[in-house]
């Protein structure tokens, strides 16, 4: 499909945004609100759960509602400029995070050549805030060693950035993956917390649960409890773990 012609749809798609081939990323440009004069960097980039199309929404509801200027970057193919989750080398705009105020990202496994990460590492070591979204406890699988502290399978960070800077990582599916699903319980003491209001107290989510990579931290607010199921969409609870109650089970807790 002609650059051009795909551009123009994602505009008409997600309303009053600039975007062309030169740039292909969407700027929402902010207005009065609390983030009036206030920059959000918001790296799309993965292959499962679409942030391709969330954070776009998110950008436009942050402008609109808030008043933040929003930049969205995609994952891009170089060939014909279109957007393409299933490339993990090329994400363009990057740049922007040179004046960014907050980094929302939500990539996975992605192998990101030098000329990029750098605006990445540049950002971190400016210690400036990062919200990370679903698989970006996994963000970077790199090849390069130049920013292997980044990589999730590196040996220099833990972890790598989902744990040295998010505070955790991802290790395995625990469960029968694309079989099992999970039942979502939020814990009493979290059910007044501003990040689940309005949430369901009992969710069921068709994956099975994730294993992450330790317990949480002292300083961490546990929100809700992963009860493993033995059905994709619900059914009964599957058998424990072999840990005791009350011990830790990475399969059972989300922060």
């Amino acid at each position: 499909m002609n650059r051009w012609l795909v551009c123009s749809i994602v505009g008409l798609m997600w309303g009053n945004c600039l975007i062309h081939a030169e740039t292909p990323w969407v700027i929402y440009e902010g207005s009065d609100g609390p983030g009036m004069d206030k920059h959000i960097v918001l790296v799309s980039g993965d292959e499962e759960y679409r942030s391709e199309e969330g954070l776009p929404q998110l950008g436009k509801i942050l402008t609109k509602h808030h008043g933040f200027k929003c930049t969205v970057l995609f994952a891009i193919d170089p060939e014909d400029g279109t957007i393409d989750p299933d490339n993990t080398r090329n994400i363009p705009g990057l740049q922007t995070l040179r004046t960014a105020d907050l980094m929302i990202i939500a990539t996975r496994f992605r192998d990101l050549p030098d000329e990029q990460m750098k605006y990445v590492a540049e950002y971190i070591d400016a210690g400036k805030p990062v919200i990370g979204m679903r698989a970006a406890v996994v963000a970077f699988r790199l090849s390069s060693k130049t920013y292997e502290c980044f990589s999730c399978q590196g040996g220099i960070w833990k972890g790598g950035f989902g744990q040295h800077i998010l505070g955790q990582t991802w290790k395995s599916h625990h469960g029968k993956h694309g079989i099992e699903s999970t039942r979502g319980v939020i814990v009493p003491e979290a059910e007044d917390h501003p990040i689940v209001r309005g949430c369901e107290k009992d969710l069921v989510s068709h994956g099975c649960e994730v294993e992450w990579g330790g317990a949480p931290r002292a300083e961490d607010d546990v929100l809700d409890e992963k009860r493993l199921l033995c059905e994709r969409w619900g059914g009964d609870e599957a058998e424990p773990s072999d840990q005791a109650d009350g011990e830790w089970d990475g399969a059972r807790f989300a922060r």
